[in-house]
């Protein structure tokens, strides 16, 4: 018998695994709980001295557990970081082996669901890891393959996410069909035109139907990064200007705002520039604040809300309320900010507008003029705002919302069934 192929959809917000079975069957691997998208996020508990992962990693940060938490861990890959420690407790841990605790984690629920050891992996990976790089995205590809192997893995193959999010698309179409996937990850936005057919949908070489790839780096924690600026981040400062007329530096502002940046803005340089900012606020209600938020590290959490926020307001295409009253306020008084639908919009229209021109030059480059369909993908992809650029600048093709976090898995599962793997 063939073995079992994982695919893993490694992601910088969420992971996900799914695999084809004995009986040709597609399963998608409930990895936390009965969800099949797990948080990539790992907490180390100081107090017990476990790591814990995806949701209960982000539930004991938020319940003030002490500890330290990682999450976007992917958002590293490709950089020096990786080979760097960080301290956890009184210990230091380099991120790369934090990597591969996660991927040593996905793969024991993996196999506990199916009850056999899983050796075989497709990976995904975004058309670019690092934007305008060829080094370093290459070195990003070599770290999450060497992760995985560190975490077990004897077998290793590759798939481009969006073409995978493609062969989950095809076994759900029923005549040839030109289609621009759009997978917005965490990190990254990635696009394929491709041919799809679902009598080429057991061929393992598709080459000749990847009519075009392109990709930025730009998703849905840069989404995250500039709400918190716009709404949460003037609360502490931000853009607040003070003595001199001059407004507040903003570099802690930017690192409280970035998921992978926030455990620099709690070291001890970090904070004790920020202290020294008293002197540049005119309104020292927003500097105590800061400190608040940096002595107590509320990052997390402030991002949290504003992710939440962001959801709820694509949804809803309403305002939906940012609750930030954990952090100082006046006694009495309710803190907290308003998401915006036109609010969201202007904050994020500069970042998706070059997702959207990145998406029109994969179809061009394609050669075409229109596609039939746009197929979403990913995490961000239900961003209403970006939903609306997509349908105004491609009017002609049929918008199709597809499985946010398990279609990429599911076509690394469908590619590695069909993969030769050798060895």
């Amino acid at each position: 018998m063939s073995p079992l192929v994982l695919g893993i959809d490694f992601g910088t917000s969420n992971s996900a695994a799914a695999l084809i079975d004995a009986q040709g069957q597609l399963q998608v691997i409930p990895l936390d709980g009965a969800r099949a998208e797990m948080p990539t996020a790992l907490f180390f508990a100081l107090e017990s001295h476990t790591v814990l992962y995806g949701s209960e990693a982000m539930q004991a940060y938020l319940n003030g557990t002490e500890g330290r938490l990682l999450r976007s861990l992917k958002s590293l890959l490709g950089s020096r970081l990786m080979d760097e420690y960080t301290a956890v407790g009184d210990r230091s841990i380099r991120f790369f082996d934090i990597v591969v605790l996660f991927f040593k984690e996905l793969k024991r629920r993996c196999e506990a669901h199916v009850a056999q050891p899983l050796t075989h992996a497709m990976l995904g990976r975004p058309v670019h890891f690092v934007d305008d790089s060829p080094d370093r995205d290459a070195l990003a590809h070599e770290t999450l393959g060497r992760a995985a192997t560190e975490a077990g893995f004897t077998h290793i193959a590759y798939q481009l996410e969006p073409i995978a999010a493609a062969l989950d698309y095809e076994q759900r179409v029923e005549k040839e069909t030109m289609a621009l996937v759009v997978d917005i990850g965490g990190g990254t936005s990635d696009f394929t035109v491709i041919r799809l057919n679902p009598a080429r949908s057991t061929q393992s070489d598709r080459s000749a139907d990847i009519l075009a790839t392109t990709g930025v780096h730009i998703g849905g924690t840069d989404f995250d990064r500039l709400l918190d600026l716009s709404t949460v981040m003037p609360l502490l400062g931000y853009r607040h200007i003070g003595t001199g007329g001059r407004p507040v530096p903003n570099s802690v502002f930017f690192d409280l705002s970035t998921w992978h940046l926030i455990h620099q803005a709690y070291t001890r340089k970090a904070m004790h520039f920020a202290r020294e900012l008293w002197t540049d606020y005119t309104d020292q209600t927003l500097h105590r604040r800061l400190m608040d938020a940096l002595e107590e590290q509320h990052g997390h959490r402030m991002l949290s809300r504003v992710e939440a926020a962001k959801i709820a307001c694509s949804i809803s295409g309403a305002d939906a309320p940012v609750d930030l009253d954990f952090l100082r306020h006046p006694p009495g008084e309710h803190l907290g900010a308003t998401m915006t639908p036109d609010g969201m919009a202007e904050a994020l229209q500069p970042s998706l507008a070059q997702v959207v021109q990145c998406a029109q030059d994969c179809v061009s480059a394609a050669g075409l003029q229109a596609v039939d369909a746009v197929y979403l993908t990913g995490g961000s992809s239900a961003l209403r705002p970006l939903m609306d650029a997509l349908r105004t600048a491609m009017p002609q093709a049929r918008l199709v919302e597809g499985n946010r976090f398990g279609g990429v898995a599911a076509g690394l599962a469908w590619a590695g069934s069909l993969h030769p793997f050798i060895g």
